[in-house]
């Protein structure tokens, strides 16, 4: 069965930095290109980093390119996340299929179940 796990998430104050996790099982990460999405209440999912498959070239949305830094080692994608602000809180998944990197949710084909991030002082 294939299935999409994230973890990381939290509470964390203006000006922190969160590391979020996406592990995969039934079948091999490496294989796929991983997008992180997040959806804040009333608000529309959005594509925010995403790393590719085939090279490994990594994109980031301009609201939070130079803050959050999308990174894989074998079996696991990470979402290093910094400077986090205010308007960064969500529910965060991660997302898998095996083209190239798109923002557009409905192409991919496996997701997880998301994990929290609050940011609060």
């Amino acid at each position: 069965q294939v299935q999409l796990v994230e973890s990381g998430g939290g509470l964390v104050q203006p000006g922190g930095s969160l590391r979020l996790s996406c592990t995969a099982s039934g079948f091999t990460m490496d294989w796929y290109t991983i997008n992180w999405f997040r959806q804040a209440p009333g608000k529309e999912r959005q594509g925010i980093s995403c790393i590719s498959r085939s090279d490994g070239g990594t994109y980031d949305a301009d609201d939070v390119k130079g803050r959050f830094t999308v990174s894989r080692d074998k079996d696991t994608v990470y979402l290093q996340m910094n400077s986090l602000k205010p308007e960064d809180p969500a529910t965060y998944y991660c997302a898998a299929h095996q083209d190239m990197c798109v923002r557009r949710g409905r192409e991919y084909d496996y997701w997880g179940q998301g994990t929290q991030v609050t940011v609060s002082s």
